[in-house]
């Protein structure tokens, strides 16, 4: 079964050659990272098998896709690019990738939180402005950080934020037990009671638009917002308005509701926000792990 990397980019493709094994099922390799969806029938002829990192499947380009049977998603955000549902009644399986960057991925939560506290991006461009700006800090040795998503990454962001002197709590939709240093509440303590919000949920149907207008509200005021998991996760026009009120008064964002971020959007013209190109899990670390984990995929796929 022959299976084509629609859309890497030059690091994943290169490890994608260089990790497989001459006994795997046969790849190809298109070194098209801003391939159109349009384009991914051509792309992929009759193979079986399409790795997608970032590329939007819609259900009638899938439909065109004569040969596909299989997409092996490269993560676990498969709901912002396909429909895992429909893909299915067309008879193509979709398969997620977890786990291979908690670590990177909680790092970068964790540096996001740091920068917000500290204002540390607008400082630093207000420098380069010729703008000798100084702004006071929070500290966050002694304050509550407040996870909303206790998984992979959410552990790894606990276990960071516990090291930083910090109290941490956690809500789940599934419970979790014995789990030490960690306090599981209610979202509404959880809401109420942090001084940091870090999202850490899978986006689906249950979860999009979790953090709404209403839950914004029940914010502790002067709240740290960070968001590392999903952009639709938030209500975006809620997010904005409390960062203009300073309800919430800095999020530090990797994820947006649409990526690339348009050129005049709103968030780009406010001043307590630091934003990051959704890039939490590019690390070389978490990039072999992913590749590592897709081959595997597809040595199963053509195992039957």
């Amino acid at each position: 079964m022959r299976a084509v990397f629609v859309d890497a980019n030059p690091t994943l493709g290169d490890l994608a050659k260089s990790l497989r094994r001459p006994d795997d099922p046969p790849l190809t390799v298109n070194h098209q990272p801003d391939i159109k969806p349009e384009q991914v029938p051509a792309v992929l002829g009759d193979a079986a098998i399409a790795w997608i990192d970032h590329t939007y499947l819609p259900t009638d380009i899938a439909r065109q896709c004569k040969g596909l049977k299989h997409v092996v998603f490269l993560g676990t955000g498969a709901r912002s690019y396909m429909n895992p549902e429909e893909l299915a009644e067309l008879g193509i399986s979709v398969h997620l990738i977890k786990g291979y960057g908690d670590t990177a991925v909680a790092e970068c939560s964790f540096a996001l939180m740091w920068a917000a506290a500290k204002s540390l991006a607008r400082m630093d461009g207000e420098m380069r402005r010729g703008n000798w700006l100084r702004m006071d800090g929070v500290q966050l040795t002694g304050k509550t950080v407040g996870l909303i998503g206790y998984g992979g990454i959410g552990a790894e962001m606990a276990r960071l934020c516990a090291g930083a002197g910090m109290k941490v709590l956690a809500w789940n939709r599934s419970a979790k037990q014995g789990v030490s240093g960690v306090q599981f509440v209610d979202i509404d303590t959880l809401l109420a009671q942090s001084h940091v919000v870090s999202l850490h949920l899978l986006l689906n149907d249950e979860t999009r638009g979790f953090l709404s207008a209403e839950r914004i509200q029940k914010m502790r005021p002067g709240v740290i917002l960070v968001n590392t998991a999903r952009g639709a996760l938030v209500d975006e026009a809620a997010m904005i308005a409390a960062l203009k009120s300073g309800h919430i008064a800095h999020a530090g964002l990797d994820v947006f509701h649409v990526e690339p971020v348009p050129a005049d959007h709103e968030l780009l013209k406010l001043p307590n926000v630091t934003l990051s190109a959704h890039s939490a899990f590019r690390t070389p670390e978490a990039s072999e792990n992913l590749i590592n984990a897709a081959l595997e995929h597809s040595r199963r796929i053509a195992a039957g």
